[in-house]
């Protein structure tokens, strides 16, 4: 004789897998916050060892972590960004006064000019020391001096973000001059001094730019042998670093503890 079990009623097992299908949702909705709060760590570190090689950084973690505390960031609650981007503006301005004063030193007014605008250092070489006339070889004269400024952007190579060089030309005639030369030797000068500071300095390549403008952009007119040889120059415009981009763009890490070994 079959004994039926009697049932318990499908009401509670229905409600707890109402219940369990609720929590593994919420098991889910935490962990992909946790994914979306967790910040690659390598870059923000390229970026901290190019003003210290020998740093160790401990980056605090955004989760399941204890906050920092007070006496770590004191009361104004500046990051060390702020620090680091002053470091980069007097590493500019530093730059700015060494190139003056060997300008000086050396009685090279005539030869190479110093100014800056907008937070940019701007050096202009003239054609008469650095090239020959028609010719984008740099000439052994301007060693030296170029060897000098290498030294010098050396120097604060880990604040500079871009070294522009910029190839110019002057209108020799009537009618603009033969494209095709005219362009190329504005690039070529632009493209040797380049080399030359890559070469001699330790300034990241990828901060190096070349660039020729032929005889389009001419600081005066060309009537003149004189203006024409304003026009005929080489310019060097150096920028700083900008850290405040360049860590928001690397993923916003907003706590981190830089600590320099003995």
């Amino acid at each position: 004789m079959a004994i039926k079990k009697k049932s318990s009623g499908g009401g509670g097992a229905n409600w707890m897998d109402t219940y369990g299908d609720m929590v593994t949702l919420l098991l889910c909705f935490f962990v992909l916050l946790y994914s979306m709060s967790t910040i690659s760590e390598d870059k923000w570190k390229a970026i901290v060892q190019s003003f210290n090689p020998s740093a160790v950084e401990e980056t605090r973690a955004t989760a399941g972590a204890d906050g920092p505390d007070a006496d770590d960031w004191g009361e104004s609650g500046q990051l060390p960004v702020d620090e680091m981007q002053e470091k980069v503006d007097q590493d500019i301005q530093s730059l700015l006064q060494q190139i003056q004063e060997f300008v000086e030193q050396k009685n090279l007014q005539d030869a190479v000019t110093v100014s800056e605008d907008g937070g940019k250092v701007f050096i202009t070489f003239s054609q008469s020391v650095f090239f020959d006339g028609e010719s984008p070889v740099i000439r052994k004269e301007a060693y030296p001096i170029l060897d000098s400024v290498c030294d010098i952007l050396s120097g604060v190579a880990t604040s500079l973000d871009e070294v522009r060089i910029q190839g110019h030309t002057a209108r020799a005639g009537q009618g603009p001059n033969n494209v095709v030369n005219d362009r190329n030797l504005a690039s070529n000068r632009a493209t040797n001094v380049v080399i030359y500071v890559q070469q001699h300095s330790s300034v990241p390549p990828s901060c190096l730019v070349s660039e020729g403008f032929g005889e389009w952009r001419p600081t005066a007119t060309n009537d003149t042998a004189e203006n024409r040889a304003k026009n005929r120059r080489v310019e060097m415009i150096i920028s700083g670093r900008d850290i405040e981009a360049e860590v928001a763009e690397q993923g916003g890490i907003q706590e981190y503890i830089v600590r320099t070994s003995a």
